[in-house]
């Protein structure tokens, strides 16, 4: 299901095209060529220092435990995401390498690495949803990752499904239109909180 967004200034088809639907087919897996692309795309995004802070935990059935294991870790909200037959886990890396001081942009800079992931899927013809609700204690102890890590985001990825297949309290979320918020309400010019003087 396409859903481009209603733009009111011009942008590059791909972006206007990105969402985050929740319809994915459960009987179609991606190949090991489709994930590879996907975390190319992902390993190609800018950093602070060119750290690549970005981890991403993959399940995509090879080993069922461990994908069933992901599935446990979402919240209820998002049941209807243990249907995908990938599920990805974004974790940043916490210090620097090169000094091990703190990295203020290592969230930021998965958050680059994964939106690239999300771009690819929609370039590819597939669906992909980012997700917070997930138990990160959970997924730590279940997956045991390291110290210094931060588990952030479950991304759901899969070819795009029916949306008589949700949930039904989802369904009306999978065909609302997009909103966004007022430019005016999201970009400041010169001093926080000024307008764009005309």
């Amino acid at each position: 299901m396409e859903k481009p967004a209603p733009v009111e200034h011009p942008i590059h088809e791909l972006l206007a095209r990105r969402w985050s639907p929740r319809a994915i087919d459960p009987s179609r897996p991606l190949t090991a060529e489709e994930i590879d692309r996907l975390l190319e795309a992902a390993r190609w995004a800018p950093s602070s220092f060119n750290e690549q802070p970005w981890r991403y935990l993959v399940f995509d059935g090879s080993d069922p435990a461990a994908l069933q294991a992901a599935r446990d870790c979402l919240v209820e909200g998002n049941r209807w995401a243990r249907l995908a037959p990938v599920l990805m886990l974004s974790v940043a890396r916490d210090r620097f390498s090169h000094n091990d001081r703190p990295n203020r942009t290592a969230q930021h800079d998965v958050g680059l690495a994964s939106e690239n992931l999300v771009l690819q899927a929609v370039a590819m013809g597939l669906a992909a949803h980012q997700m917070s609700g997930f138990s990160v204690q959970r997924a730590r102890e279940a997956f045991n990752i390291a110290e210094g890590y931060t588990p952030l985001a479950m991304i759901a990825i899969g070819h795009h499904g029916r949306i008589e297949d949700l949930p039904e309290d989802k369904r009306e979320a999978e065909t609302a239109p997009r909103t966004r918020k007022a430019l005016s309400e999201i970009a400041y010019w010169g001093a926080w909180d000024a307008r764009r003087q005309r």
